[in-house]
């Protein structure tokens, strides 16, 4: 590799003055602007035509300075080529520690898409107000000041409603996304410490989760919905238990037929990311139609045509609870479960990344246990 020359140079200006600069060639990297540059303006100044004594003096030892510096600089050039491992290794870190952690936020969360991506802006507002203007390197990032960052989300007002706090849950979200980014920092060497291993999480709150029994569903598509598709993609969740951010972009590529075995669903889960293998009932795959031009399955699908029709179609089968889209997922797991599968091929199924997000199902299901127990009394 070239070494670098540092050539002392100087650039005529205004009011009979002449600037001092290096150049370098080949050009160098400009950490501050992440750009390479040939020239640096030492902000010394000669004049052009000294006029008595005290301006010649002036212009020897401004240049003598310059000239100074221009060593210091090639000395610095050279060394740089013959730094060891460690050395090196050192000054990498070093230079790291100064990065400001808030740039490394954002840009992770310029990664993200659609939801996901929302939840990712709003962590980092909350995190900016919890900065209040604060710099903050990486070389300031520590456990307590992380642990600080979540007692702040557990009192932080949410952002769509000013009068009400972030419910835990949802400070539970925020918190995680600051932890997958230090996470990503120590693999990447951007903190020497994994600050992320020693920060606990915010506890999940258990939160209701509805769902439609057997009968109850039965009942719901045996009644009328008003729009064809919306009816499809609710039977087909609640026979898959597949998100409608995974159905909406469901395409014919990833259906598979496997010969002798049936046919599968191979797929990256929009939420958390992960690819997914998952294989479906010959009845769920004909919900999904005949396959067309459209490289989607479900071709012309809105959600606001979802929202809008699923509430009139689950009042018309005459069930009076609460039921979103999203419950359709809660149906087919807790059907499941009900139907004696087991929680570690449920948690496969339903591409949870720990066993403890699918065990809220089994609990659900003790406690419908427990509700019988009362049903039968002699006194």
């Amino acid at each position: 590799m070239k070494k670098t020359s540092v050539t002392l140079r100087q650039k005529v200006i205004s009011r009979g003055k002449i600037s001092l600069y290096l150049d370098y060639y080949p050009p160098i990297l400009n950490h501050q602007t992440n750009e390479y540059t040939r020239r640096e303006f030492l902000k010394l100044y000669l004049y052009e035509k000294p006029l008595n004594q005290i301006q010649k003096i002036s212009n020897i030892e401004i240049s003598h300075t310059a000239e100074l510096i221009r060593i210091r600089k090639q000395n610095e050039l050279y060394k740089d080529a013959i730094y060891s491992a460690f050395e090196k290794e050192q000054m990498e870190i070093q230079k790291n520690e100064n990065e400001p952690f808030l740039k490394y936020f954002k840009k992770a969360a310029e990664k993200k898409e659609g939801n996901n991506y929302q939840n990712w802006n709003c962590s980092i507002i909350h995190f900016e107000s919890f900065l209040k203007g604060r710099q903050v390197a990486f070389k300031d990032i520590t456990v307590s000041f992380i642990e600080d960052f979540k007692y702040y989300l557990l009192k932080a007002k949410s952002l769509r409603d000013p009068e009400k706090t972030l419910s835990r849950n949802t400070a539970l979200s925020y918190h995680n996304k600051i932890k997958a980014t230090l996470k990503l920092a120590h693999k990447e060497g951007k903190l020497r410490k994994d600050i992320n291993a020693s920060v606990d999480s915010i506890k999940e709150q258990e939160s209701q989760r509805n769902f439609l029994t057997h009968a109850e569903a039965k009942k719901l598509f045996s009644t009328p919905c008003s729009n064809d598709i919306v009816y499809r993609i609710s039977v087909f969740s609640v026979m898959t238990g597949l998100r409608y951010s995974d159905i909406a972009k469901l395409t014919w590529a990833e259906i598979e037929y496997i010969e002798n075995d049936g046919y599968y669903i191979r797929f990256k889960q929009k939420k958390t990311e992960g690819l997914q293998t998952m294989p479906i009932s010959e009845q769920a795959f004909e919900i999904l139609g005949i396959q067309g031009e459209n490289e989607k399955v479900f071709h012309g699908l809105k959600k606001w045509e979802v929202d809008r029709v699923l509430p009139v179609w689950v009042a018309r089968a005459g069930i009076m609870k609460h039921i979103t889209f999203h419950c359709f997922r809660h149906t087919y797991a807790t059907l499941q479960v009900s139907s004696g599968t087991d929680i570690f091929t449920l948690s496969k199924m339903l591409g949870h990344k720990s066993v403890k997000t699918t065990q809220i199902y089994a609990k659900i299901i003790d406690e419908k246990k427990r509700e019988t127990t009362s049903r039968i009394s002699f006194i």
